[in-house]
């Protein structure tokens, strides 16, 4: 019996079939298929990306028909139809289809909107769709699906798959969304699929606004808007406080469309002008976590990546600034980041979109010369993103009684950005610091009944807050509840239990059967150590010999032994030449190495030919050693069977996700700058990529703290936005882009051989947008990814468990634990100013100080030749030290900043270490030094690990401009008298 009910039910859906392809939504439908193998369901999903759903509906209803037959598969087949919000399906494999004229107006319906498509999809997606998942035309997933396609590829991508989705409901579907037209304002569009033109919108005549003006509503999302007209930029050095803080503004020719206004905001940031208002529209669950912070408490959102935390505090932003324009207030929002580019992607992406029309916007970044001040910019604008160093120089002016500050009594909302880093040391947490210590003042004076001053709300962003170093619950909930105290939180909003499911992948490699290339590396390596009689107990090509490596050059370099000097900083580079080779090409690494070596070699030549450089017996035969090995290691870098595994696992993946999806744009996450160009550069070179369409670029971190030119903020911003349009389609980025950085079009991400907390995990996760991302973690050799990424996902679950148990706490016990927190770090932040004190206190004389070469030892000057100029750079413009040093140009440093330039670099005329570079201030040439290329002895005791001039505990007097100009005038006169 049971058999002909199958073959019965068989027949039915066979024949419906042509029917059933295109009212069945695949992917929501196959995922309530219990009968259907995991495997099989991925396929046809996979289909249903690659080839559209038609035809994935039907290897759908073959896998379905297919025999033999679970018990009770028809009855699930068509709950699943329900569930999924597939119920004109269901309707006609219970025998209850719409009656044939029904039938026949849906079908014309259909037509219609097809024929209509390419201007409908012109409408205002987001608005549309949760007015059609309030009407239940849509599904929860539905929405999901369609909101994500609208941020990751555009507002007409999202509104195609709007109309995709909605022509597949039950009849009764389309008067629906008419109606649903007319309600957002879509009178152009409503009366073109059949609307009465007579009809009124909401009570009022149909405005002009509303016609059709080429594409207002899809402007809004295209690069047309990122390129609108711009209220305030401004640019800044971006420097610890005693470096300088001058602000460098003007308005941004690209991006400019009009004049600005006196006030230095362009007139699109005035109320009530440009292109139609766009309204924010919060999902249940972004609502849910902003409610507390619109009863105006201070609150942390924990958020995944990708999930709208930006959006909903663009939400609190407008409620704020509104609710306190009511009460007749002033309101001023500054928000915070920690990157330069998130200053432009939040401003042009987020805030100024939407609140424009209403309040006055600004931002401040880094790409502009005319001098202006932060604090005018915070008084001439509603809302200020910026980044955290800068309102962190403004408050430290105020706090010194300099009228150009900035108090935190100005702001009357603070939104902190990747708040996790709100912890001891950072930037954040010194803001935060100054906040803490006015609020437990303002309790003292309440009790006295003095007026206090008043403190900004405070809202905090995180993907991810970490667990710091706990390895136990208590120490986890610990770290969760000490950022909440630091930034005065009386709450943790999250999801709870949501988590966007992702595919996660562990590749692990093989080791090499034959490493050649590496032996030789090795050989090299233990001759050296040999030759410097250095015995380090950690493997070569691990981060344990660089390590040990750098102790033992610092050491040398205090001790004045220069072969053991030069050998360990020759060390750390063939040890960095031997991870190279685990981690990208034989020849990248060999590429590497050659390059440290015609370096060190050029050093050894002087500009002039009279000039000699010392070339001690160390150094020739360091140089002897790679030159005899170098014919065999380029040999060996050729034969690809000693390539890497890494490597070969890494181009089966791309190849792989390339070529299995419609769309592929991903990311690739490596560990240095170097691996980043050149595995680009091996991406562009293989052909096998360019067939599948492979676009690939590199993003780098803008510090200089690397032997690879860093990336200025302007080609970062270039590169990312060419990866927004498809330009770009694979990136291969350092952990510059982990954080904050919107990308939404990724669909996969790879960590290649770079694992390293939770939070970074979390936050690369994140990266991939799409509902169909992957993240695949791919080892490398002595990187140890693999279990640090199982470790990771420990620490994430603890994290989430931690988050839950502080959320269960009643608010007298939180409260509590928070001000004890609050009072701890205040006494801690006490010490730590007064052990400050004491160090000012002990500030040496610049006589105290002498400078020594780092490589050959000479002493070249003392620190009462040292001058600083704008409090930033360190000069020696001595004629005695002129006569150490030689010049060599480098076009590499060739950059015009305001009054002064570098253009070339200076070295020691005994040994050819560089010394610094050569600034040309105001027409007078100044040696600038950097120090870390000198050994400092300071009253005897010598110094070797100094990065930064702030390590010195030293004040050197300012540079005396006239005094020195005046000097080298009279110079000339006498000359030209002679």
């Amino acid at each position: 019996m049971a058999a002909n009910e199958d073959d019965i039910h068989e027949r039915l859906i066979e024949e419906l079939r042509p029917r059933l392809q295109e009212i069945i939504t695949v992917e929501q439908v196959v995922d309530y298929l219990f009968f259907v193998e995991p495997t099989r369901k991925e396929r046809i999903k996979q289909k249903a990306r690659t080839d559209g759903n038609v035809l994935a509906a039907n290897v759908l209803i073959s896998a379905v028909v297919e025999k033999p037959h679970t018990d009770g598969w028809f009855r699930a087949f068509v709950d699943a139809l329900l569930q999924a919000g597939s119920g004109l399906a269901a309707d006609y494999l219970e025998l209850n289809p719409p009656n044939p004229e029904d039938e026949a107006e849906n079908d014309y319906c259909i037509q219609l909107i097809q024929l209509l498509a390419p201007s409908l999809v012109d409408m205002k997606t987001e608005e549309v769709c949760n007015h059609c998942f309030s009407q239940k035309l849509l599904t929860l997933k539905d929405r999901e699906q369609i909101l994500a396609e609208t941020k990751n590829k555009g507002n007409g991508s999202g509104a195609a798959e709007l109309l995709s989705r909605i022509v597949r409901c039950r009849p009764g579907w389309f008067s629906q969304f008419l109606e649903i037209l007319r309600l957002t304002e879509h009178r152009f569009l409503y009366e073109l699929t059949g609307g009465s033109p007579d009809e009124k919108q909401d009570g009022k005549q149909p405005s002009s606004k509303d016609e059709p003006t080429g594409s207002d509503a899809a402007a809004e999302e295209t690069p047309a808007a990122a390129e609108s007209p711009e209220s305030m930029v401004i640019s800044v050095t971006e420097e610890p406080q005693e470096e300088s803080t001058d602000l460098y503004a003007s308005p941004d020719p690209s991006h400019s469309m009009g004049p600005s206004q006196p006030d230095g905001s362009d007139l699109a940031a005035a109320p009530a002008r440009g292109p139609e208002e766009k309204k924010i529209v919060l999902w249940d669950y972004q609502m849910e976590v902003a409610r507390p912070a619109l009863e105006g408490q201070n609150i942390i959102i924990c958020l995944p990546t990708g999930s709208g935390k930006t959006r909903v505090a663009v939400y609190i932003t407008e409620k704020h600034l509104d609710s306190r324009r009511a009460e007749g207030k002033s309101g001023k929002v500054v928000v915070l980041v920690n990157k330069i580019p998130l200053v432009e992607q939040h401003y042009t992406k987020e805030f100024l979109p939407f609140l424009r029309h209403t309040y006055k916007v600004g931002k401040v970044s880094g790409d502009s010369q005319l001098k202006i001040s932060f604090a005018k910019i915070v008084q001439k604008n509603d809302i200020i993103i910026c980044t955290a160093q800068i309102l962190e120089n403004y408050l430290e002016r105020a706090n010194d009684g300099e009228d150009e500050g900035v108090h935190l009594s100005d702001l009357s909302l603070i939104v902190i950005d990747e708040c996790h880093h709100t912890q001891k040391g950072g930037v954040y947490n010194h803001i935060m610091m100054r906040y803490l210590k006015q609020k437990h003042k303002n309790k003292r004076l309440k009790k006295e009944q003095k007026k206090t001053v008043p403190l900004p709300q405070i809202l905090g962003l995180t993907a991810s807050p970490g667990v710091g170093r706990a390895t136990k619950m208590q120490k986890a909930e610990e770290h969760i509840l000490r950022i909440c105290a630091n930034l005065d939180a009386s709450k943790i909003m999250s999801l709870g239990d949501f988590k966007r499911a992702i595919k996660k992948t562990v590749l692990t490699v093989e080791d090499r059967k034959q490493d050649p290339f590496g032996e030789v590396i090795k050989r090299i390596m233990n001759a050296i150590q040999d030759h410097a009689k250095l015995s380090p107990t950690c493997d070569m090509g691990s981060q344990n010999y660089e390590q040990w490596a750098v102790q033992k050059e610092r050491q040398a370099a205090k001790d004045e032994d220069q072969t053991m000097r030069v050998c360990a900083d020759y060390l750390r580079r063939y040890n960095e030449g031997l991870v190279l080779s685990n981690t990208i090409r034989m020849r990248d690494a060999l590429s590497y190495l050659s390059k440290y070596h015609e370096e060190q070699m050029k050093k050894k030549t002087a500009p002039d030919d009279e000039e000699r450089i010392q070339i001690t017996e160390t150094e020739r035969f360091l140089f002897k050693l790679f030159k005899e090995s170098k014919a065999e290691l380029e040999r060996l870098a050729k034969i690809p069977e000693y390539e890497n595994d890494s490597l070969s696992k890494l181009r089966t993946k791309i190849l792989w996700e390339f070529s299995s999806r419609k769309e592929a744009r991903g990311i690739i996450f490596t560990k240095t700058r170097h691996s980043a160009i050149t595995l680009s550069q091996w991406i562009q070179e293989n052909p096998k990529f360019a067939d599948i369409g492979v676009k690939p670029s590199y993003v780098i971190g803008g510090g200089d703290q690397s032997d690879v030119k860093p990336m200025t903020a302007a080609e970062q911003r270039d590169v990312l936005k060419k990866f927004g349009t498809g330009e770009v389609n694979l990136l291969i980025a350092t952990t510059v882009a982990e954080e904050g950085l919107d990308i939404p079009a990724c669909n996969f991400v790879i960590r290649y051989g770079l694992v390293t907390n939770e939070i970074a995990m979390i936050q690369s996760q994140g990266r991939g947008r799409a509902e169909d991302s992957t993240y695949t973690v791919v080892d490398v050799k002595n990187s140890g990814v693999a279990e640090k990424e199982c470790v990771n996902e420990y620490r994430e679950d603890m994290m989430d468990k931690a988050i839950k148990k502080i959320k269960a706490l009643n608010q007298a016990d939180y409260d509590k634990q928070i001000t004890e927190f609050q009072l701890q770090a205040i006494m801690e932040e006490k010490v730590r100013q007064t052990k400050q004190n004491q160090k000012a206190m002990k500030i040496e004389s610049p006589s105290a100080v002498k400078f020594s070469c780092r490589y050959c030892s000479r002493q070249v000057c003392t620190g009462e030749d040292v001058q600083i100029i704008e409090n930033m750079h360190r000069v020696n413009v001595t004629p005695e030290f002129s006569k150490l040093l030689i010049q060599r140009e480098n076009t590499a440093l060739q950059e015009r900043l305001l009054d002064y330039e570098t253009n070339g670099t200076i070295a020691c005329k005994e040994c050819g270490q560089q010394w610094g570079s050569m600034m040309m201030y105001r027409g007078i040439e100044c040696p600038c030094l950097h120090v870390k290329n000198f050994v400092v002895n300071i009253n005897g005791k010598k110094l070797s690990n100094c990065t930064k001039w702030s390590d010195l505990p030293v004040r050197f007097p300012a540079f005396n401009y006239i005094e020195y100009a005046g000097l080298m005038a009279q110079s000339t006169d006498e000359e030209e008298t002679v």
